[in-house]
């Protein structure tokens, strides 16, 4: 096995001493709570996902799957990370946010914006489902309108009413109204926080989320 399988076996053991054994969720509404909460941050292919902030999932767990390990064992992994996440790091970059961020309830959240009705299970739903298909070569089709792309690359860190997403990362998009050439230059050379997406984004993909953002922002 190798090191980093090692380290990675080692964290899901001491995941599950802390948070609790996860077996039981839902992939379907994992699948969805992901992109809505996770995918600005986080690749995974089968989600159709390209956020560049966080770890690419697949790439984190393909080798470990390729030695055996099996989707049980990333399931805890990805639940205690969710549960118990590094939301300080010694690198000064980007720590991930704690579940009362990622994946609030409910009861602590005012309006329509997102939220979750029961956050356990939520956690469960979302690690059983990246579990499942975290590093297994499955590829979703990549989305192509503006709205699909933001919500799967930007909605985790934006809040944008149109398309449905509260991210508090970045920009109030609504507030801020960005013109078009703005969200390109952005989306394309990213700024402070903001990672590029040139290389997950192809210039179709910039132009159409662009044109999106900058006619959707405020309405």
């Amino acid at each position: 096995m190798t090191a980093a399988c090692a380290a990675l076996l080692s964290f899901a053991l001491a995941g599950c001493g802390t948070g609790g054994y996860t077996s039981e969720g839902s992939q379907g509404s994992g699948k969805k709570l992901f992109i809505q909460a996770c995918g600005g941050c986080h690749t995974l292919a089968d989600a159709g996902t390209a956020g560049t902030i966080g770890p690419n999932l697949d790439d984190a767990f393909a080798q470990a799957r390729e030695a055996g390990m099996t989707s049980a064992t990333f399931t805890q992994v990805v639940a205690s990370q969710i549960r118990f996440p590094i939301e300080n790091t010694s690198t000064g970059s980007p720590g991930m946010p704690g579940v009362d961020t990622t994946l609030p309830s409910c009861d602590d959240v005012e309006g329509d914006a997102f939220c979750v009705e029961n956050q356990d299970q939520a956690v469960d739903d979302v690690a059983v489902y990246v579990g499942a298909v975290a590093g297994t070569g499955v590829t979703a089709e990549a989305p192509t309108d503006g709205k699909s792309i933001f919500t799967t690359t930007c909605g985790s860190c934006h809040t944008l009413s149109d398309a449905g997403t509260t991210g508090t990362v970045g920009p109030n998009l609504d507030a801020a109204k960005p013109a078009k050439a703005l969200v390109i230059d952005r989306v394309t050379n990213g700024q402070g926080a903001m990672p590029s997406f040139k290389g997950s984004l192809d210039e179709a993909q910039i132009q159409a989320v662009a044109e999106y953002v900058s006619s959707a922002a405020g309405k």
